[in-house]
């Protein structure tokens, strides 16, 4: 059994929907970072860094429990724990994988984080920061596009973490930033397509958030 501490955020559905993909049963335990509750001092002894989502897993590599913490040492960890195609085991698979994994840990996601702070959140609205994230943002964007040009998935014919790992990044982009998908077709596509998976579908819905 696996437990899962995550907030329903890009960075947290990684980690619910790779789950499901894999068919691995988890409990889920909602961390409300709204409630400052990653810096709960049971919670930090998982993820020493206060940042969503973790796992213990309680039948770890040697029979013990071990607890993972940062979505992508999660997925590489769950993908090797099952043998997973999801990770290619052949060394130029993994490789390709691993670039556009950290691809979406270097870029994606702290670029349009930044980009989701000075255009939603900050409370003084600074042009330079909106200008700057926004470029880069849809600069990264091209670069998906482009890639997504010429294969149906980020790392070559087949889904992987890497799709995984930058879905929801893309879900965010749209749904709280505006910033629409017309201009890159490719990308659209490419995400039309992982969105219809079945386990991208249930993890979106993990964790389940109370009533307001």
């Amino acid at each position: 059994m696996i437990d899962l501490y995550s907030f329903p955020t890009p960075n947290g559905w990684k980690a619910s929907i790779m789950l499901e993909e894999l068919g691995l049963a988890y409990t889920p335990h909602l961390v409300h970072i709204g409630k400052d509750e990653q810096f709960k001092p049971e919670f930090l002894k998982i993820s020493p860094n206060n940042k969503i989502p973790a796992i213990v897993d309680h039948d770890g590599p040697d029979g013990k429990p071990i607890s993972v913490f940062e979505s992508g040492a999660i997925l590489v960890y769950l993908a090797q724990k099952t043998k997973s195609p999801l990770l290619p085991a052949d060394p130029r698979g993994f490789m390709n994988v691993m670039q556009w994994l950290f691809f979406q840990m270097a870029s994606v996601g702290p670029m349009f984080g930044q980009m989701g702070f000075f255009v939603k959140f900050a409370k003084e609205k600074i042009p330079v920061g909106i200008e700057r994230y926004t470029n880069e943002s849809k600069r990264i964007l091209g670069v998906m596009d482009k890639q997504l040009s010429a294969n149906a998935y980020l790392a070559g014919p087949d889904y992987s973490i890497a799709d995984i790992a930058c879905h929801g990044w893309i879900i965010s982009a749209e749904r709280m930033l505006g910033l629409g998908l017309d201009e890159w077709p490719n990308v659209k596509r490419w995400h039309e397509t992982v969105g219809a998976r079945p386990a991208v579908q249930r993890g979106l819905k993990v964790p389940v958030l109370p009533p307001a």
